[in-house]
């Protein structure tokens, strides 16, 4: 086996045995050191994790942004890779990262983003916003997330940003079912920081945020060619994007002109 990376591996989970192996598999074939910071699962995760060779913390959950913040503070490596469980790297992808820190890149970076691909129900995204999507996943240990409660936001200001052909892989739903109950969960947690920062929603703004969303993955960006199966996906993001304005409405009231 190649001698790991300067790299440390931290994945944040709950109750996800049945695909937590391949992430972690990907992670100890390049880092140094892989952690799990497990928010009290009931279906063995952690100690599979172990079994697999990661370091498992235990940590009730705190949110998103300051769950994976507390995950990055266990990196002993000076540069992280976070992956979400339902992610991956290709041994392409290993090599690629392989290729990045001996050509001597990091040197003269803080952050580098890799291109995602999702996958959804056995369809994978060629076309459109989800094919290709860029995520602040491998940088130096000293960055850190907002802490908000959804959608957390990786702080980049002041730090040196590169991009990387080093894709990731995105499972993103075991059903369809359940993928909407988490995209609803979401969309209250987003109306819900939106409403406590005095965010309102004119009636028209949801309808908006879906039409735009199917414009531009469908059309603009090609996502029809990916057939029935992202079709569907597609079609569960509009309903999304247009949930979350309705949930805002409902929490911070209509408009005086709406």
């Amino acid at each position: 086996m190649a001698d790991p990376l300067p790299l440390s591996g931290v994945v944040i989970t709950f109750n996800e045995a049945d695909r937590i192996e391949r992430c972690l598999r990907s992670m100890l074939a390049v880092c140094r050191d892989v952690t799990v910071v497990d928010s009290q699962s009931t279906d063995g995760t952690p100690e599979l994790a172990r079994r697999l060779g990661a370091r498992v913390v235990d940590q009730p959950w705190l949110g998103f942004g300051r769950q994976k913040n507390l995950a990055i503070e266990q990196a002993t490596q000076p540069w992280v890779l976070l992956l979400d469980a339902d992610e991956w790297l290709e041994p392409d992808a290993q090599a690629a990262l392989r290729a990045l820190f001996a050509s001597g890149a990091p040197d003269t970076a803080d952050v580098f983003t890799l291109p995602r691909r999702t996958h959804f129900l056995g369809t994978v995204m060629r076309f459109g916003s989800f094919a290709h999507e860029p995520v602040h996943r491998l940088f130096r240990a000293h960055c850190r997330h907002e802490e908000s409660p959804v959608h957390e936001r990786f702080i980049t200001d002041g730090l040196r940003l590169r991009v990387s052909d080093i894709r990731m892989e995105h499972d993103t739903a075991r059903s369809e079912a359940e993928y909407w109950a988490k995209l609803q969960r979401y969309a209250g947690l987003w109306a819900k920081e939106r409403a406590a920062r005095g965010k309102r929603a004119a009636a028209l703004r949801g309808p908006a945020a879906a039409f735009a969303y199917l414009l531009k993955n469908l059309l603009l960006r090609g996502g029809l060619l990916d057939g029935p199966g992202a079709w569907r996906f597609h079609a569960l993001h509009a309903r999304y994007a247009a949930l979350k304005y309705e949930r805002l409405r409902a929490l911070g009231g209509p408009l005086p002109f709406a």
